[in-house]
């Protein structure tokens, strides 16, 4: 069993229960033909462990081809946050690996697989996204909604924009009440899913919100029709003009064949200020003022137009009024500047384009001259204790009474929803905030055959937020018309990884979106932000920290004939009866990265670990065998091994054994260095004394020293330098007289010794084994594979430093002592297990842990 850990061992030896917990590897073994393709297509690169981080590998990987089992597996963290904070939960580290691979078409299919809008989301998503970007812990959020907006730009001047493919056809009609962004998006996913859906709108153009409550300078009309096309494409019939409760009714629709609906009316009735005069001429409600100015009606507000209100609606009111001819729109805030709800680049682009905003300022009253709007009477405000929101409420200051004069006022305080629309056939329920009232996990309301999501559910909430509930009501509707359980499975679980590393992460600029100058784009509804050149999208998605390492880009599943990538697998935790535990677990060589100040090593390029330089000389390795520097390339002249690094030291690391195979393996290596080296090597291993544990290695120390010319030298080096214009490493040391010695090497290789890894030490916590103070298994003198606890033996370098062939010879013997508590029920009537493909062995089993 792979990617498998011990929890817990109970019970005596002979009758153990074990506790595991095993990772997926989210690749089917009985599947996989090792074929490959699934790391061919993967976007994300990694260090390779294998080659210690001198090459890379892809997140779907096959440690080496030598390895047992013979499959492919697939590196995840978990989820990115950004795709946790996504209301459609899209693959956004999916598409920005994919974007950094120049795979714009295949990151277009994956956004639309989870969201039908990236070029209207590119340009108005409050993008929750991105402050949930890890990258901002080392500078600034990854631009995302930037990047999904060149990807909707490109594919819709490709000329052949991305059509989803859809399901084969399905019987039962779907009626779709409203095209705002909530109801397009479910008409999207049921189109996906084979349905005849019709949508319906009562304004004579399709898009709600986006088209007639967004101004075309944040979101351009052709935009939203190249979206809207390709939900025409999957099929859906649009009906606009049609009111719901005065032009057709819900009854009328279920005898009509109907089989589902889906409320999506938004909330487009705005919320009144509750204050005196309000109801002149000259007050015109922000969404009011921004429907009519959309549809292409003009309105005359005169210079002075105070806006009341914090949000984007009052962002988008007085910008329009700007740009429709008034001198001097403002806008009226009760709060502060920084608890503004609006977007900040709103708010920015505002404030660039001359617009006043007066902060904590609360209208009192609107005052009339001949029946219209004359001027606005506003008081001062201080914030007092945080409200329900979490934001300080703002209090009004006795006695700071003004005047403003104005021409026009436009509240922009909220909106709400008209329900006038639901007749009596309907069972639907209102909830006491005015919304309708649905289950939150299906959105299905008292009515079983009728859902409801966005606006109207939420009340004012983002767009993205509509799109995400539109999502969830079609995977229900969908579940209610096949007869399906609408609960099961739901809610995801969506959990971001926190555990992201940083170090190393350098820090590089956000690249920065241009914008039209604020003196032209004012005398028109041209797009202000300008989205992003390919050059800035490639330099801003190589920000991406692929915090989930996988980016689930889905692309192995597309090319794996298999079909054995199963990205759904999950933990499984299982309890087996064991007679012995052998606990093999080996050990990792020591990191050097502590003693930088003293060897260089991380720091310069041409300072490695043994392990390291012997990737380097194997065929299979990150140079094939080529013997060359990693800084240059060039092949070295001379190499140096510095020996006890992590062993026999107590002043840096603490650990004064012999790890047992460092002289040998140092020697080894020079040898192979040699034969590799197309001309004279020069190899040096400096040490305190040479160790040759094992048979006729002495001999093959002398071969070295005698017959190849490896240089022995007893020292400490003193100090290492580097020679930073050639990038050779400079040494000082001491002989065994006290004389100092200075000599420059092309290579540097630290023989680091072994220890336990963390990992070893907390199972043998878990198995409630004694360890020595490094961290090893403690064994009896003369019971060397017997731990503290009877029925569980160590072996290899877990019990202390050996080289292979006494690890072997020590696996052999902790076989025939787990045997032993195994010879009662061997070939006897005990209980059988049976595997698969109806093998049968004892229950009584060695477990392993290596």
């Amino acid at each position: 069993m792979t990617n498998t850990e011990v929890l817990g061992l109970d019970g005596e030896p002979g009758i153990f229960k074990a506790r595991l917990r095993q990772q997926p590897r989210f690749v089917d073994l009985s599947k996989c033909t090792s074929w490959g393709e699934c790391s061919k297509v993967c976007p994300i690169e990694l260090p390779n462990e294998y080659d210690e981080g001198l090459a890379s590998r892809k997140a779907a990987y096959k440690r080496y081809p030598q390895a047992i089992p013979g499959g492919y597996a697939i590196t995840k963290r978990g989820n990115a946050p950004c795709r946790v904070t996504c209301p459609a939960h899209v693959s956004v580290q999916g598409y920005i690996a994919l974007i950094n691979a120049q795979k714009y078409s295949e990151a277009v299919e994956l956004f639309k697989k989870d969201h039908p809008f990236p070029g209207v989301c590119g340009r108005v998503c409050h993008h929750p996204c991105e402050a949930a970007c890890t990258r901002q812990s080392v500078d600034d959020p990854l631009a995302i909604m930037n990047l999904h907006r060149f990807l909707a730009d490109w594919d819709r001047k490709s000329g052949r924009p991305f059509i989803p493919r859809k399901k084969e056809s399905k019987p039962e009609k779907v009626a779709i009440i409203g095209a705002g962004p909530a109801g397009l998006t479910c008409a999207y996913f049921l189109a996906m899913e084979g349905y005849p859906v019709t949508v319906f709108e009562k304004l004579p153009v399709l898009g709600g919100m986006l088209t007639v409550g967004i101004p075309a300078y944040r979101l351009p009309r052709t935009i939203i029709e190249a979206e809207i096309q390709t939900i025409r494409d999957l099929g859906v019939e649009f009906k606009t003009g049609v009111e719901i409760g005065k032009d057709f009714t819900i009854g009328q629709l279920r005898r009509q064949g109907y089989k589902a609906f889906f409320l999506g009316i938004g909330s487009q009735v705005c919320k009144a200020l509750g204050i005196e005069g309000e109801e002149l001429e000259g007050v015109y409600p922000g969404l009011d003022f921004l429907r009519e100015v959309n549809l292409g009606h003009k309105i005359k507000l005169g210079d002075r137009v105070a806006v009341v209100g914090g949000g984007n609606v009052a962002m988008d009111a007085v910008r329009t009024a700007r740009r429709t001819g008034s001198a001097h729109p403002f806008i009226i805030y009760r709060r502060s500047l920084e608890e503004m709800p609006a977007n900040a680049e709103e708010i920015e682009e505002c404030q660039a384009e001359g617009i006043e905003i007066m902060t904590l300022t609360n209208p009192v009253r609107v005052i009339a001259e001949a029946g219209r709007v004359k001027a606005i009477e506003c008081i001062r405000m201080a914030l007092g204790a945080p409200d329900q929101s979490g934001r300080r409420r703002p209090e009004p200051i006795a006695g700071s009474e003004f005047l403003i004069e104005v021409d026009a006022v436009i509240p922009a305080i909220g909106q709400e929803s008209d329900w006038a629309c639901l007749t009596e056939e309907c069972a639907c329920a209102l909830t006491a905030w005015g919304t309708l009232q649905v289950d939150p996990l299906t959105l299905q309301s008292n009515d079983p055959d009728i859902f409801a999501g966005g606006d109207a559910v939420s009340g004012p909430r983002t767009v993205v937020e509509a799109i995400g509930a539109g999502k969830e009501a079609a995977l229900s509707m969908d579940r209610f018309l096949q007869g399906l359980d609408l609960r099961q499975g739901r809610p995801a679980q969506w959990e971001g990884v926190m555990d992201v590393p940083l170090e190393g992460v350098i820090p590089q600029a956000r690249a920065r979106v241009s914008h039209a100058p604020a003196d032209q784009r004012i005398q028109n509804f041209n797009e202000v932000q300008l989205g992003y050149r390919e050059s800035d999208t490639r330099q801003e998605a190589s920000r991406c920290l692929k915090c989930g390492v996988c980016s689930e880009c889905y692309q192995c599943l597309e090319v794996c004939l298999a079909q054995a990538i199963d990205h759904n697998q999950t933990v499984v935790e299982r309890e087996i009866e064991v007679g012995s535990v052998v606990l093999a677990t080996g050990s990792r060589p020591y990191d050097p990265s502590p003693l930088e100040g003293l060897y260089q090593y991380r720091r310069n390029p041409n300072v490695l670990t043994s392990l390291e330089f012997e990737r380097i000389l194997s065929a299979s390795g990150p140079t094939q065998g080529h013997l060359i520097r990693p800084s240059d390339g060039k092949e070295p002249q001379k190499i140096a091994w510095l020996q006890c690094i992590g062993s026999r030291d107590t002043d840096h690391c603490g650990n004064s054994y012999c790890s047992s195979v460092c002289c040998m393996y140092a020697i080894k290596d020079a040898m192979m260095a040699k034969e590799h080296a197309k001309g004279d090597l020069d190899c040096t291993i400096f040490n305190m004394d040479i160790r040759t544990f094992g048979k006729d290695y002495e001999k093959y120390y002398l071969r070295a020293r005698d017959k190849a010319g490896v240089r022995f030298i007893k020292a400490r080096v003193h100090s290492l330098d580097e020679i930073a214009e050639e990038g050779d490493l400079y040494l000082r040391y001491a002989d065994e007289n006290g004389q100092i010695h200075e000599e420059s090497f092309d290579l540097i290789i630290l023989s680091v010794g072994l220890q336990v890894p963390e990992s070893s030490k907390e199972l043998a916590r878990r198995l409630s084994l004694d360890l020595d103070q490094y961290g090893f298994v403690k064994t009896p003198t003369f019971a060397p594979i017997e731990t503290s606890r009877p029925g569980v033996y160590a072996c290899g370098v877990f019990q202390g430093p050996k080289d292979i062939p006494g690890s072997v010879t020590e696996a052999s013997a902790a076989a025939c002592l787990a045997g032993i508590k195994l010879a009662d029920v061997r070939n006897g009537g005990c209980p059988m297990w049976f595997t698969p493909d109806k093998t049968c062995f004892p229950a009584a089993r060695i477990l392993w842990k290596s």
